[in-house]
């Protein structure tokens, strides 16, 4: 049996703001049922009552340097164990990561707490084989395993594998915030956390873990280059040797059409009707005309941020009823785009339908009942929204990046590769013109269905990996 520490900031359904949590919240139950002991330390933020936690430490003293942290840990159960750091000078605060003003300004001392507890829980509470780090706010956990921890033999025979979720995201903090995270100037070198000047906790994980991955065997090879390495290609082609691609999977029990308790009428691979009942209630819900049951209907549900591809999809959208084709988007993000798709709605009534912001019921309907799904992302670590679709019978439109190229194939979806908005308008131009064909689309519909990126084929190739690193 392995024995796992993950540490990371965000799990659900404890806390979440994007794909992290959906992977915390799910990989540990998976590698669980493969017969991996795993323990997830995550900090307590506010949202998360204490009531419904066992508190099994009183008292754990965290010191950065001369500043000392008083801190406590609590737990609870969900297929693996969780652990939460409670601090409540640090995470009891209205976000995760920050307010409406902006990000927490010491964003930097939250996090190298966290990193800095999980060496201590993995001393006195869970002792692991392999210290699984994820993002930049663990990136400092592998730093301090092999500086201030480096004689320990507590950790001498443990191992540490740092996943990359999305390396546009790195935990970038001034110079002066080396002390308060307990480092000298020695981890202030290029081979060490200093990016040009400034302290990269993410880039701390890059270099001082044993191993990395990814969220994508795309990705994983994208990120070694200058287009989608954020200055950090070079690190990641010197430790090519160690970085894998793993997917992420899918939580189908949440996101099947079969059981989904969110939808209109359930509906299966072997029998569709009821994804036609689906079609008929987005159709009620966003207020389209029935003449819509006949044609395309297209789906977002994205945060809308040029990340996502939100300026192509903005830019394509007017030309989308010449093509006898509806849209409908639930997102929110930037406020130029939402701005946008806002007027968009208002010059295309009955045609192009908005909500802006998040609505989960909202999200599995239009997977559910739209026809195709849009992902024009300029760069996708992994993507689980094209995933779902797979499953929903809603074939995607999706740039082949990472994760989309590496899921989406030509019997399923359609993929542009030029990140323009001609290339997605001619995407989407052929995707229409297979929907005319019903018998072949209701085939393809069919084959996406039968797709499987369960977490049990990730679970595996993880669990596989973390026996390579006891044995090496």
């Amino acid at each position: 049996m392995t024995k796992i520490l993950m540490v990371g900031s965000e799990a659900a359904p404890f806390a979440k703001t994007g794909g992290l949590a959906d992977v915390l919240g799910a990989l540990p139950a998976a590698l669980h049922e493969l017969g991996d002991e795993v323990a997830v330390l995550l900090p307590r933020y506010g949202s998360i009552p204490l009531a419904e936690l066992e508190r099994i430490y009183d008292s754990l003293e965290i010191w950065l340097g001369p500043a000392r942290y008083e801190t406590s840990v609590y737990r609870t159960g969900r297929g693996a164990t969780y652990y939460f750091l409670d601090c409540p000078q640090l995470y009891d605060r209205p976000g995760l990561y920050g307010d409406a003003e902006g990000d927490y300004p010491d964003n930097h001392i939250r996090f190298a707490v966290l990193s800095r507890a999980a060496l201590e829980i993995a001393r006195r509470i869970f002792r692991p084989h392999i210290l699984h780090c994820h993002d930049w706010q663990a990136g400092l956990t592998p730093v301090y395993k092999k500086t201030l921890f480096a004689q320990d033999p507590t950790f001498l025979a443990m191992r540490t594998l740092f996943t990359i979720h999305n390396l546009g995201y790195q935990g970038l903090f001034p110079k002066q915030a080396l002390p308060q995270i307990g480092l000298d100037e020695t981890a202030f070198v290029p081979e060490g956390i200093e990016f040009f000047g400034r302290v990269n906790l993410l880039k701390g994980g890059l270099k001082y873990s044993d191993a990395l991955t990814t969220v994508s065997k795309a990705y994983a090879r994208e990120i070694q280059t200058s287009r989608y390495g954020f200055g950090l290609d070079g690190v990641l082609r010197a430790r090519a040797r160690v970085l894998t691609g793993i997917l992420n999977g899918a939580d189908y029990s949440e996101w099947n059409p079969e059981t989904d308790r969110w939808i209109a009428a359930n509906y299966s691979a072997d029998d569709l009707s009821g994804k036609r009942a689906c079609k008929r209630d987005l159709l009620a819900e966003f207020g389209l005309p029935e003449t819509a049951m006949e044609q395309p209907v297209l789906g977002v549900v994205a945060r809308l941020t040029s990340q996502k591809g939100a300026d192509l999809i903005a830019e394509v959208a007017p030309d989308l009823p010449a093509e006898d084709a509806y849209l409908v988007v639930l997102g929110s993000g930037d406020a130029k785009y939402e701005t946008q798709f806002a007027k968009l709605a208002l010059a295309f009534p009955g045609r192009i339908c908005v909500r802006l912001g998040y609505d989960n019921q909202l999200a599995h309907k239009i997977e559910a009942g739209s026809d195709m799904f849009l992902m024009p992302s300029q760069y996708e670590p992994c993507g689980l929204n094209q995933i779902y679709s797979l499953r929903y019978g809603t074939p995607p439109v999706v740039r082949a990046t990472g994760g989309l190229d590496d899921t989406i194939e030509e019997d399923t979806g359609f993929k542009f590769q030029e990140y323009s908005a001609k290339a997605l308008l001619d995407c989407i131009r052929t995707a229409v013109a297979a929907y005319r064909d019903r018998d072949c689309w209701v085939e393809r519909m069919r084959r996406c269905m039968r797709k499987d990126f369960s977490w049990n084929i990730s679970a595996k190739e993880y669990s596989a990996l973390y026996r390579r690193l006891i044995g090496s």
